[in-house]
């Protein structure tokens, strides 16, 4: 396969599975005699792996752990099991943290009084630091 193909294969652009190589997430694939990567299928999968973890919110270095943890024998589920574990506690802290600041720009949503005509505004006044 061309990396275009397994660019588009994976859905993915060209430069992504470039920079995968150059991080080692990817195996560099042999070259044709005038220079160009052929690719097999295992670098759809591949790809594609890195993708889904990505979006389970994991790091491309926790990533290269999973894939290396995915290829070896005898796997050491306790540490994919951690790794998920850690994953997971992060994510849980950003869902406070987001329902907290949703929280703060509902209650400032709601003292806002854009029809009136006087220059306080409950929004810029949280944002503006104050001289304390």
């Amino acid at each position: 396969m061309k990396i275009s193909e397994v660019a588009r294969a994976a859905n993915v652009n060209v430069q992504t599975i470039r920079y995968y190589e150059r991080r080692g997430l990817l195996p560099a694939p042999p070259r044709t005699v005038s220079g160009h990567r052929v690719y097999d299928r295992d670098a759809v999968r591949i790809t594609r792996f890195i993708k889904s973890a990505q979006e389970l919110g994991f790091t491309l270095t926790e990533i290269e752990d999973l894939l290396s943890l995915r290829t070896r024998a005898g796997r050491d589920r306790q540490k994919i099991r951690g790794m998920a574990s850690v994953r997971l506690e992060d994510i849980e802290q950003r869902i406070k943290r987001l329902d907290t600041l949703r929280t703060t720009l509902r209650d400032l949503l709601e003292q806002c009084l854009c029809a009136d005509d006087h220059l306080e505004c409950p929004i810029l006044d949280t944002l503006e630091p104050s001289d304390r």
